[in-house]
């Protein structure tokens, strides 16, 4: 749906008509810009706008197609800009997200947001408090945008960094259980927050470092300060890859190692009884010649030394740890 639309003149919302071909005329004729936000458009919607403002049919395609990677394209005079939202259930441990699409061109900007996110409603609100930014045109808009969602991902990586901690505390509980499926989909989350940012950098860094010439000067220091937050974020998501990775391996080595003790103590208790059986199998066997068969108290040295033998090797295995 449309969501709000308005033009900026001189930092602050004119409201008047809500035709966006005569807002955008009046911004060219006497300067400023049209803000136009959709969420989730119909077809209609979008047609709707695509016919005042023509844009690029790539970048239409791309709007109505959704499911871009974060990327920032020139078309002629107008710049599409895409960038992923991320919201992470908790509860769930899940990894959902959406991506909002913005065309911008000198005296307009379009905001189309898809699938989960930061409703952009409040980013209008706290930026029509700050008419200084305003000023400076759409891509102060854009700014706004990328730097509220890039915050959103620096706190979603802290909240990925505390269930990595808790599940990393539970391997290291000396419990005889595995957690390798619960790290499993954990890791699988962080690489999709992974694949959600990191591909953000590259584009980030274009609007601060003058490869894209319709940025004005004033806003390209916010962009580098949005850039430095994105960084982080993404080398926040890649130290807890690895982490999350070592934890797995933690996991299944700690599963191995109780194996390896469970096999040594049957070991251990198999080499008990092993001795007493085959002196009995000695004493077992049916020939006639065995000298001991006639001493008198031949049946009680016998079990003397199977006791004795027991005792000895059930010690030396206390010793060593083996039971």
């Amino acid at each position: 749906m449309i969501v709000d639309i308005a033009l900026y003149q001189n930092g602050a919302r004119i409201d008047g008509t809500s035709d966006i071909s005569d807002l955008v005329d009046g911004a060219r004729e006497q300067g400023g810009f049209v803000w136009v936000g959709l969420a989730e458009p119909s077809q209609a919607e979008f047609d709707l706008v695509v016919g005042e403002l023509n844009f690029h049919p790539l970048a239409v395609e791309d709007a109505i197609n959704a499911k871009q990677r974060p990327k920032l394209e020139d078309y002629a005079g107008l710049t599409f800009f895409v960038i992923k939202t991320v919201f992470f259930d908790q509860k769930a441990q899940e990894i959902t997200t959406g991506e909002v699409l913005c065309f911008i061109d000198s005296h307009f900007i379009v905001t189309v947001r898809h699938g989960e996110g930061h409703p952009l409603s409040t980013i209008r609100h706290d930026l029509e408090n700050q008419p200084e930014l305003l000023k400076q045109g759409p891509f102060s808009v854009l700014h706004a945008v990328a730097d509220r969602i890039i915050d959103g991902y620096t706190n979603i990586a802290t909240m990925l960094e505390q269930e990595v901690v808790s599940v990393e505390n539970k391997v290291f509980t000396g419990k005889r259980q595995t957690f390798s499926e619960e790290i499993y989909f954990l890791k699988r989350e962080i690489i999709e927050f992974k694949h959600a940012i990191e591909p953000l950098i590259i584009p980030i860094s274009r609007l601060f470092s003058g490869s894209v010439t319709s940025v004005p000067e004033e806003i390209r220091p916010f962009f580098r300060d949005t850039a430095d937050h994105l960084i982080q974020a993404c080398e926040q998501a890649s130290g807890l890859d690895s982490l999350i990775t070592s934890v797995l391996q933690a996991d299944l080595a700690h599963i191995q190692v109780q194996q390896n003790i469970d096999v040594r103590k049957i070991s251990a208790w198999v080499a008990l009884a092993a001795g007493p059986t085959m002196i009995a199998g000695i004493y077992g066997m049916n020939f006639h010649n065995i000298p001991e068969l006639k001493y008198q108290y031949g049946y009680y040295v016998v079990l003397s030394v199977m006791a004795g033998l027991t005792a000895f090797i059930y010690r030396s295995f206390k010793r060593s740890g083996w039971l």
